[in-house]
């Protein structure tokens, strides 16, 4: 059990520091959104898995050989209020601590997911009070606003995309139509459900480097998942004109917009700010081949290797045992 919890300890401590920082700093990831994605999904539930486990497999310890046997004991010890004379001070406190850290991350999960439900349907009675239909486009609504705006309102089948008067007048068809496909894909993908996990993760431990970095890539990701799937109805360069333009209105470029379509790539680099928005039209202008099926399949075998190791030093004595 002590040997168990050192190496949980060990694995929590490298997901949340070194990890995060080279997954954050790797450039394949713009090769591969969607691995890279379950990657990251992987390294948040590994670290958090080990983290409570190291906890609460030092806390068992003395009322056990493995994890099942000393709950096991531990539940007989207090159901027939017998004193803890095994378990000493620092093995009780892990056991808090476990207690504590897992009840704080499901907490704010649950009150993240209430939160944002809540501010979502505010959010979509204001709009059907201040926007208007888009006559030609279902379950699509305008804002009479100059600022280029454009976002979906998740809600299964009633899901509503929102454009501004602005936008409309500052895309042309073709942007607009990247725009649309782009706001499609994260509907149709739910990356709504992706990013309410990790902002809980975030707010339940804002002081975590993992949780931090976490939440700003898996961000950037989904939004390039987006435009992988607008990129199978529109050019990529029509593409990086609509994601410039809307970062950065009408004063993004010099140029006029009907104009912009043909500005040389490399002003591209220059034009799209912040460098969120400007790695996006640099992986969409500077072609780079997609990350390889190896190198794929890789990245998925790490992934699930990560969730199968604290696991199995959580369980895997006791399944021995059966």
């Amino acid at each position: 059990m002590i040997g168990a919890a050192l190496a949980l300890a060990a694995l929590a401590l490298a997901l949340a520091w070194p990890v995060p920082i080279l997954l954050e700093r790797a450039r394949w990831t713009r090769r591969a959104p969607a691995t890279a994605l379950v990657l990251w999904q992987a390294v948040a539930l590994a670290g958090g898995l080990s983290m409570i486990g190291a906890l609460l497999t030092f806390g068992l310890a003395p009322f056990g050989a493995d994890l099942v046997d000393a709950g096991l004991g531990l539940v007989d010890s207090v159901v027939e209020n017998r004193p803890l004379h095994a378990a000493d001070l620092p093995h009780l406190f892990a056991l808090c601590g476990a207690a504590l850290l897992g009840g704080h991350l499901l907490l704010n999960l649950a009150l993240t997911i209430v939160r944002t439900e809540r501010q979502r349907r505010r959010h979509a009675n204001l709009v059907q009070l201040l926007s208007t239909p888009m006559p030609d486009r279902p379950n699509t609504r305008v804002l009479d606003n100059a600022v280029p705006v454009a976002y979906c309102l998740p809600s299964g089948a009633h899901s509503v995309t929102v454009f501004s008067a602005g936008l409309l007048r500052l895309l042309g068809e073709r942007e607009l139509q990247a725009v649309v496909e782009h706001e499609r894909a994260h509907v149709a993908q739910r990356h709504d459900v992706v990013l309410v996990a990790f902002r809980a993760w975030h707010a339940s431990l804002p002081w975590f480097p993992i949780a931090n970095r976490a939440q700003r890539e898996v961000g950037a990701l989904v939004e390039m998942l987006a435009d992988d799937r607008a990129r199978r109805h529109v050019d990529d360069e029509t593409l990086a004109t609509a994601i410039a333009l809307v970062a950065g209105g009408p004063d993004a470029v010099t140029a006029e917009p009907s104009e912009v379509a043909v500005a040389p790539r490399a002003r591209w680099a220059e034009v799209a700010s912040p460098d969120q928005v400007r790695d996006r039209v640099r992986r969409l202008l500077i072609r780079t081949p997609a990350l390889g099926a190896p190198a794929r399949a890789g990245v998925l075998v790490t992934a699930l290797a990560l969730l199968v190791v604290p696991t199995a030093l959580l369980l895997g004595p006791a399944i021995e045992r059966l």
